[in-house]
């Protein structure tokens, strides 16, 4: 016999939290699934721990910086204490978030779903009818379709790296690749990215990303672009990574090779042709309430969505819009404006709103500010010398259209630019705000 609820969820990081929450509180009858420990991506397996390592080699870093100008002494990362210190915060994740689910009354099941029908899943030997199912299952590393692909080490793998190797490969030139290259160098850690395209981070801006290239120089990151990664081969001392470029081999040796190439939604064994939930070169078809357009029992959130920016807000941004849809009924679409993306380089690199290239295709009129602001007190006090800045302004309305920073503080001013670009508020506004200063968001008012 089947056991029915208002709404099953699949997954149990961010998004479902959230929704799994709001539904329960509405009074609904709500359980959640997951094969892998409960809590998601971002609380064990992404954004937490991550930050958790940059914490300690941004603090070697600034140690390092400061010598000579009134700090001694010399200073190291053990690798091990700095792995306790992340798991001290990872660790009760599980078991927290289930006994959450409980305390809300709100049935857990672990295994992997399947469909086995358009409101039906099936979880180990449990049969679940709902009347709404959400997908909030995350994402997974995409395939790349290269020899000896089963070597590679997926982001997880190097979050629970017990000790740290001494020659690692990344290959890709994301968010992964800029982070985890920043950690391992500064960790003592000989670091080599292979990024198949002319630039790393190109989601970011052209020229704000040339200015955070000389901090991976300085740190002795070899940053290879235009790499193209065609074998990782097994070796007594560890493995041979062969990359072609401009008809050029070469191969770099490694102790570990990292897949940093990006990530798709985790929609892999879920079965859902048995649900008719319609799917598009990997992606799930959606219409604009986050619902599936061929299932109107299902909704998507987060990274398993792709709806939005691929980002933790936007997974409990969609959450709660898919929650109020399924309670009252579709009348809320989600709204990704001023939605701020972060690299947690060392320095960071942040951007909100539109590029250049994005604003000319608009047809807008704006004015760019841009300066590589090295010679600024917000840097000079920090002795790091990459600090710079585009803003864009639209001409007439005086609109922020979008900022990119990169810098001390970068990864907390860009909320302001995220708050001015939310809610419409123009560079005259700004200029006429009341910062405390010398902190790095009194920068703000001299960029617009």
């Amino acid at each position: 016999m089947s056991k029915q609820y208002d709404l099953v969820v699949l997954g149990t990081g961010t998004a479902a939290n959230t929704a799994a929450a709001q539904v329960r509180a509405a009074g609904r009858t709500v359980a959640v699934i997951d094969f892998r420990p409960f809590g998601g991506t971002c609380a064990l397996r992404g954004c937490d721990p991550k930050k958790l390592l940059i914490a300690g080699a941004s603090a070697i870093d600034h140690v390092r910086r400061m010598r000579g100008k009134g700090v001694a002494g010399d200073v190291r990362i053990d690798w091990r204490d700095l792995m306790g210190f992340k798991r001290s915060f990872t660790d009760p994740v599980p078991a927290n978030t289930e006994q959450r689910y409980a305390d809300k009354g709100i049935d857990s099941y672990r295994g992997q779903a399947r469909f086995i029908g358009r409101n039906t899943v099936q979880v180990g030997g449990e049969t679940l009818e709902a009347r709404h199912i959400l997908i909030a299952a995350g994402a997974e590393p995409v395939k790349m379709h290269i020899r000896g692909e089963e070597h590679l080490v997926t982001h997880e793998g190097f979050l629970d790296l017990e000790t740290l190797p001494r020659r690692i490969v990344l290959v890709g030139g994301g968010y992964i690749a800029a982070e985890f290259s920043h950690i391992a160098a500064r960790a003592g850690a000989e670091v080599t990215i292979l990024q198949r395209g002319e630039r790393m981070l190109q989601g970011f801006d052209p020229d704000v990303v040339g200015w955070l290239m000389e901090a991976f120089e300085s740190i002795g990151v070899d940053v290879r672009l235009g790499s193209q990664v065609e074998s990782i081969d097994k070796t007594d001392s560890g493995y041979r990574v062969g990359a072609s470029s401009d008809g050029q081999s070469s191969v770099v040796e490694a102790d570990v090779v990292v897949h940093a190439a990006g990530r798709a939604p985790a929609l892999h064994g879920l079965d859902l042709e048995a649900a008719d939930v319609a799917v598009d070169n990997g992606r799930l078809k959606l219409n604009e309430y986050l619902q599936s357009v061929s299932n109107q029992a299902v909704y998507a959130a987060g990274d398993a969505a792709q709806a939005g920016p691929p980002l933790t807000p936007v997974s409990s941004h969609d959450a709660k819009v898919a929650a109020e849809n399924i309670i009252e009924g579709n009348r809320r679409k989600p709204d990704y404006r001023g939605v701020p993306s972060v690299a947690f380089t060392i320095p960071p690199i942040a951007m909100v709103g539109l590029s250049e290239a994005e604003a000319r295709e608009q047809g807008l009129g704006f004015k760019v500010n841009s300066q590589k602001a090295s010679d600024w007190f917000t840097a000079r006090q920090a002795a790091e010398p990459t600090y710079g800045f585009k803003v864009l302004v639209e001409e007439d309305s005086e609109r922020i259209l979008g900022a990119h920073l990169v810098g001390p503080h970068a990864d907390e001013v860009i909320n302001l630019f995220a708050l001015a670009i939310r809610h419409d508020l123009t560079a005259s506004a700004i200029k006429g705000t009341l910062f405390a200063y010398p902190t790095g968001a009194s920068d703000i008012g001299y960029m617009v």
